[in-house]
């Protein structure tokens, strides 16, 4: 028969056996430190000052006390260190590193999840909540393939639910992408100035649309002038607009408002011209009143130009005049047309 059990190396109390309390207590000693184990550091030289039960995992290269025993459980007991070696299956909660390890034969592991495992809350360096199930904290995340691809799927249960991603700055939702309360795929932006906008979205056929792209179609109200030689006139009507192109102060000559450009960027332009007397006349199209992007000359008739220029957000837009003949203004008259490309 052994001296002691098969599992733990609890000493047996043997027949005839004096002083049969030692062993008695030596058993009791090591079920108390081994069940329910603790082990309070992993290190390669033993504590200063140890505490009765103490237990630590020798790893190499051991030395002083723990000299030739690395790979063993040092237990402090009666004074002494007792050298326990872990058999396979063996758990502990390791205090050092705050988490429950299992030894695997040859090391302490991490018990590896089940193959079908299911949580109700999941935080990977981070803590997850009732909203926030899934939850994660890291410098980067990778979803890759296996086999030649991967999808990754964001589901609704209604048309008028949300299914989407928002991106944040400093907690603040800046951008939002996906299926917001409809069935069109659209990407909204928020700004300090502006709030939440769609800026594109696409409808279910595959129509694209630049909900807030600036454009403008821009004429007087309908009359007939001859703007005095050197004069500019301005715009009444804005027949299209986006995005915040607008109108400014009214004109010192009378005639209209300037057209306020809302965005920097190249703009198609394009300028028509609606000429009654048969007098050569120019209409130029004057970036801030000082500068001239686009220019129409002719004589009588509708005749139009366009033009691709660069526009900064603040900028105006009006129509400079040469020569004394009589055009008529209004809308599908001289007029003028933009649209940030």
């Amino acid at each position: 028969m052994p001296d002691t059990t098969q599992n733990l190396a609890l000493p047996f109390i043997l027949p005839a056996q004096a002083q049969k309390h030692v062993t008695h207590n030596e058993a009791l000693q090591r079920l108390d430190s081994l069940v329910q184990m603790v082990v309070a550091t992993s290190a390669t030289s033993p504590p200063a000052n140890p505490v009765a039960g103490e237990i630590h995992w020798i790893t190499p290269p051991a030395t002083a006390l723990w000299a030739d025993h690395a790979d063993t459980l040092a237990l402090f007991q009666d004074g002494v260190w007792v050298f326990i070696t872990p058999r396979e299956g063996w758990t502990a909660v390791f205090l050092d590193e705050g988490r429950l390890k299992l030894f695997d034969g040859t090391d302490w592991i991490v018990p590896p999840l089940p193959a079908d495992a299911r949580f109700d809350r999941l935080g990977i360096a981070a803590t997850a909540d009732g909203d926030n199930r899934l939850s994660l904290a890291s410098p980067a995340s990778l979803f890759n393939h296996a086999g030649g691809g991967h999808r990754l799927t964001v589901n609704k249960a209604a048309t008028s639910e949300t299914a989407s991603l928002i991106f944040q700055s400093n907690w603040q939702g800046r951008a939002e992408m996906g299926l917001a309360g409809e069935d069109r795929f659209s990407l909204k932006v928020n700004g300090d100035t502006t709030g939440w906008r769609q800026a594109v979205s696409v409808t279910p056929e595959g129509y694209v649309r630049h909900d807030q792209r600036p454009l403008a179609r821009a004429a007087l109200a309908p009359a007939t002038l001859t703007p005095v030689n050197g004069s500019f006139t301005g715009f009444d009507l804005l027949h299209l607009s986006g995005g915040d192109v607008t109108l400014g102060a009214p004109l010192p000559s009378g005639n209209g408002r300037p057209l306020v450009v809302s965005a920097s960027g190249h703009y198609l332009l394009s300028l028509t011209v609606c000429a009654i007397s048969t007098a050569s006349h120019a209409v130029y199209v004057s970036r801030n009143g000082a500068s001239d992007i686009a220019s129409h000359v002719g004589g009588a008739g509708t005749s139009s130009t366009s033009a691709l220029v660069w526009l900064d957000a603040g900028d105006t837009l009006t129509l400079r005049h040469q020569g004394t003949s009589q055009l008529e203004f209004g809308f599908g008259k001289t007029e003028i047309s933009l649209a940030l490309l």
